[in-house]
């Protein structure tokens, strides 16, 4: 975590139309990653009530998400969480979708893995006594699994993303365009039973839509938070995967709507 607007002695300025308080509580939140209902009510200099209920708003409007007493920020249409957020969320919850889409791998023996540090955390769960050749566009999985000497490493090259640290376009997709793979496994920003699996940057989207039209196969894996939230551009909908993994946080009632929507949707 950063120590931005938390640390030293900063002067609080606390706006005083909502809208202007919201978008300051919006922005800290941002800038952190999780703040406590304490911290953000002692850093804005309002009540623990007001703050509840700003809270209530951004929540409503999809922008926060509040758990017990901890605030975090949500994926939107025009805001992605970096990988520190993202390495603190959810771990168990992500440990168990990597063991089931390992378990899902089968015969394949060339995989994509997509950017982001849930893909990450799959790539370090694979067999280690199993040869695979890992094609990727995410310059942190080249580097932490590159030494394993089971593993073949493909580093896709192109413009590197600062906040995920993912390669994307023109080059990243002609490169791709080139290779015939086993499986493609993918992940999003969000989920929508409507809108499918989307992402706030088209170039993203074009690396996973590339991915997928050269795989033989396509698995796709979502902590459940990322389901309900839709992201600016869409690049696959939830009939294109042979099974859409996530966890049993995600509620049975909330799993039917994706289920009814032709999602192969499993929960672990």
């Amino acid at each position: 975590m950063s120590e931005h607007p938390l640390s030293g002695n900063v002067a609080k300025s606390v706006p005083v139309a909502p809208d202007d308080r919201r978008r300051a509580l919006l922005g800290l939140v941002r800038a952190e990653g999780r703040l406590s209902v304490q911290q953000l009510s002692e850093h804005l200099g309002v009540s623990v009530e007001t703050l509840r209920r700003d809270v209530r708003v951004l929540e409503d409007a999809g922008l926060l998400e509040r758990v017990g007493g901890v605030v975090m920020p949500v994926e939107s249409s025009s805001y992605e969480t970096g990988l520190q957020f993202r390495s603190q969320r959810d771990l168990e919850e992500k440990r168990r979708i990597c063991a089931e889409v390992v378990r899902r791998l089968g015969e394949a023996q060339t995989v994509f893995i997509d950017e982001g540090f849930h893909p990450l955390l799959l790539a370090q769960s694979l067999p280690e006594k199993r040869e695979l050749v890992i094609v990727t566009a995410s310059v942190p999985i080249a580097y932490h699994v590159a030494d394993r000497p089971n593993l073949h490493v493909q580093l896709l090259g192109g413009r590197v993303r600062g906040n995920t640290l993912g390669t994307v376009g023109p080059s990243v997709e002609d490169a791709l365009s080139q290779l015939h793979l086993d499986l493609a496994v993918i992940g999003a920003n969000g989920v929508s039973d409507t809108g499918g699996m989307t992402t706030p940057d088209e170039a993203v989207a074009k690396v996973k839509r590339t991915a997928m039209g050269v795989s033989r196969r396509r698995l796709f894996m979502g902590a459940h938070h990322e389901f309900g939230v839709t992201a600016m551009v869409q690049f696959a909908k939830l009939t294109d995967f042979e099974a859409v993994v996530t966890g049993r946080e995600l509620t049975a009632a909330r799993a039917r709507r994706f289920v009814d929507a032709g999602a192969a949707l499993v929960r672990v």
